[in-house]
């Protein structure tokens, strides 16, 4: 079957459940039910993988050190781009080459994505611009103060507006699902969230 390329960017200091929690939704996701399916990727809708400035293993936060799967000359065609957060975006925000890559992914990609402080590196890029967003509580200043359009919703755990951008660390979990949801229904994605013990947030509240 046709998959879906899932690019989740790695950097230093990148916050670990940011990544690895949408990691595993989009990984586990199948569209045939059950524990035996997850066995083989037969029915997996989404090809997952990480990219990173270079090859070097990344640095996250509490030292966990990850071997990223393409730099970013290398990465496969993305169609879900994934831009986490942590401390390390605030690096990112002065990386030219980095902001120019996400510019130019975002251009083909179906969907774009941010959990955390991801969505500041979207912001700075013009990715939100004149749309609503949200980022992690302590962040929701610095992120208006980017982008004076972007309508910043501070009591949402997701928020989908041409981009989907997600609260902190954990609720990168409900975006995931949410892009889920979206791209193969609600059947789907709760049964992926059942096989994960996982009990979804109603990010729409």
């Amino acid at each position: 079957m046709n998959t879906v390329g899932v690019g989740i960017l790695l950097f230093d200091d990148v916050e670990v459940l940011d990544f690895a929690g949408p990691y595993e939704v989009f990984s586990r996701t199948r569209l045939t039910p059950g524990i035996e399916s997850r066995r083989s990727d037969a029915s997996a809708p989404y090809r997952v993988f990480t990219v990173a400035a270079g090859s070097d293993p990344v640095i996250a936060t509490g030292g966990l050190r990850v071997l990223p799967d393409f730099d970013l000359a290398s990465a496969p065609p993305i169609e879900v781009l994934v831009v986490p957060g942590g401390f390390g975006t605030r690096a990112l925000l002065q990386d030219p080459g980095l902001l120019d890559w996400i510019r130019h992914v975002a251009t083909t990609a179906q969907r774009v994505t941010s959990v955390c402080t991801g969505a500041l590196v979207l912001a700075r890029v013009g990715l939100l611009m004149g749309r609503r967003a949200t980022t992690h509580w302590g962040a929701l200043a610095v992120l208006a103060e980017l982008d004076r359009t972007i309508r910043v919703e501070a009591e949402m755990r997701v928020v989908e507006d041409g981009v989907v951008t997600s609260a902190g660390v954990s609720a990168g979990i409900d975006m995931a699902f949410a892009v889920v949801e979206a791209m193969h229904g609600p059947a789907v994605a709760d049964e992926t969230a059942r096989y994960m013990d996982y009990i979804r947030h109603d990010w729409r509240a």
